[in-house]
């Protein structure tokens, strides 16, 4: 079978199931407009770790996660003092050119908050509202309302995200009191999912009675297990047409939360669940913030669904491997796209596209380099000490001696200077 090129993007393509989510909700800052669902791509957030009241700490890691590609930020607002200091860091933040929204983290007070803090509630762009952090009994429904109020007097869109940490206990009560009286009761997990979903659509329809567009609501409902995860956001969909929010909480540290949270939103995101994703880590001390970020770009992006920087391909290494050249030069080329990135993404459309392979030995090395847009074939055990380097295909130069690593990252720089100018000419 003889397969046309022009159209195989489109069976790739095929492959990733459609979104379900109809309606789009935009998340604006001055000029800048973020569209999450609907047909726009799946928007990468992240949340701050700093205290909100250290204007000046806050705002270096906004800049920080905007400029490694978070689209929208989270803060805490939990005091006044934090209320107090958001504009303020919403000012530090145009001042540096940062013009990525912010969104408001609201839980127990964001009623009281919002209400004496109009500058806070006007420098936002989006609210966070816990469904079961609203205030309890009787007050429950006024103090939504307030914030609901809010939203609509600043026409800021809302996010209702319902975690199973701290889901509504009397709602969890009355539903699970009614499952005891059944005949044939259902498993209390399966009650614990139905009062997630429940949370968020009654809560969502609410919000609508009280004046706010459905073209401003989004939806989650976070758990901290995958299989959960998938359940609940299988059913939430089903049942609505609002914008999602992935995110597995509290995924962990390190790999465990890297593959946790690849291993849902994965799932969810082939099957055309979600239309903004947070990746959750649990940084180590002292670790960058920023990871969070990258990791989730890189979902996004292995699967097919975004494009956010050039991928470097290179071999795990074996036997074959004398050294650790080739995963040096793998690491510093890797580094050297990201860190390009913010330039050339405005300078070369399209760069985002770009494959790059460092590779090991001569079993996959030529071979890997030649499907890349430029690959390097290091030499393995045994092997010539030459490094081919390939270039769309076509073997165009035999690097030798010491600075490999150097004159290869030159050829990628000169590649990105001509291949990508000439595209936009």
């Amino acid at each position: 079978m003889k397969i046309d090129k022009n159209n195989f993007p489109e069976m790739i393509a095929a492959g990733i199931g459609q979104r379900r989510s109809s309606r789009q909700v935009l998340v604006s800052w001055k000029d800048r407009c973020v569209a999450i669902g609907g047909d726009a791509p799946v928007c990468v957030q992240s949340m701050t770790n700093t205290d909100t009241v250290d204007v000046i700490a806050t705002a270096i890691q906004v800049k920080t996660l905007a400029v490694a590609g978070s689209e929208l930020v989270r803060i805490t607002v939990n005091t006044p003092q934090a209320a107090a200091a958001v504009p303020e860091i919403r000012d530090q933040l145009d001042r540096m050119g940062i013009d990525v929204p912010l969104v408001g983290d609201f839980h127990y007070n964001g009623h009281t908050l919002l209400r004496d803090y109009p500058d806070c509630a006007q420098a936002l762009s989006k609210y966070r509202i816990n469904p079961g952090n609203v205030g309890q009994g009787a007050r429950r429904d006024g103090q939504f309302a307030q914030m609901i109020e809010v939203a609509c007097q600043y026409q800021k869109p809302v996010r209702i995200g319902v975690n199973w940490g701290s889901l509504d206990q009397d709602l969890l009560a009355r539903m699970m009191d009614d499952n005891a009286r059944l005949s044939q009761p259902y498993d209390s997990q399966y009650v614990m999912y139905e009062a997630l979903i429940v949370s968020a659509l009654e809560s969502a329809h609410r919000a609508e009675m009280l004046g706010l567009s459905r073209e401003a609501i989004i939806l989650s409902c976070k758990v901290s297990g995958v299989q959960d995860l998938i359940a609940v956001y299988r059913d939430l969909a089903r049942r609505c047409d609002y914008p999602l929010h992935l995110g597995l909480t509290e995924a962990g540290m390190g790999s465990k939360g890297i593959v946790a949270s690849t291993a849902a939103l994965a799932v969810l995101l082939q099957e055309g669940i979600g239309d903004t994703i947070r990746v959750s880590l649990t940084p180590d001390p002292g670790g960058a913030r920023d990871k969070e970020v990258l990791v989730a770009q890189e979902i996004l992006q292995t699967i097919g669904l975004r494009q956010f920087a050039p991928m470097v391909i290179a071999c795990p290494g074996c036997g074959r491997t004398t050294s650790t050249v080739f995963q040096s030069l793998a690491m510093r080329i890797q580094d050297y796209l990201r860190e390009q990135m913010p330039i050339w993404k405005k300078q070369h459309p399209g760069v985002e596209r770009m494959h790059v392979a460092v590779m090991g030995c001569i079993v996959n090395g030529p071979g890997e380099s030649k499907q890349a847009d430029i690959g390097i074939s290091l030499p393995g055990s045994g092997e010539t000490p030459a490094a081919p380097v390939f270039i769309d295909g076509v073997k165009v130069k035999t690097l030798r001696g010491e600075r490999i690593a150097e004159e290869f990252q030159e050829i990628v720089d000169n590649y990105v200077r001509t291949r990508y100018i000439a595209a936009i000419n």
